[in-house]
């Protein structure tokens, strides 16, 4: 029986810049980090409050087909990959900390019937949402626009 979820992916443009931007910019600690061949670098990172799940940093690369390779590189440069969704005490003031260190945000933080969100991007273009979470109800988003 799968008791929990432990990894997950994340494409990154390079690694190395990556894990500089998810623990120097985000406050994330090193999981991993080891060169398991010529060609293949695994990398994890995880937040200190939660060190049972890791993010696996990694690059759109073999053995992945070459056309895939491409496709996804064309949509790391576009900013179409999704990313993670995370947990904050304070969107508004996390957002003003994290824009102060230069971090692309696509919405500033906005009033939700689950809390106050706010959606950026990390450094290889992948959306990440922050949430301050409230109690609510499935009744709260009757009328709601969205969009």
């Amino acid at each position: 029986m799968i008791t929990n979820i432990s990894l997950l992916s994340v494409w990154v443009k390079d690694i190395d810049e990556s894990l500089a931007f998810y623990t120097d910019v985000l406050g994330f600690e090193v999981g991993d980090d080891l060169q398991l061949g010529p060609d293949f670098r695994w990398c994890t990172v995880f937040h200190p409050k939660q060190p049972e799940v890791h993010l696996h940093l990694t690059t759109p690369s073999s053995p992945l087909p070459d056309y895939l390779i491409e496709a996804m590189g064309r949509a790391q440069d576009e900013g179409g990959l999704p990313g993670i969704g995370m947990d904050v005490d304070d969107c508004r003031a996390t957002y003003e900390e994290l824009k102060a260190k230069g971090v692309e945000f696509l919405q500033e933080p906005e009033e939700r019937p689950y809390g106050v969100e706010a959606l950026m991007r990390d450094n290889s273009g992948n959306w990440m949402v922050l949430v301050e979470k409230r109690d609510y109800s499935p009744e709260d988003f009757d009328g709601v626009d969205m969009g």
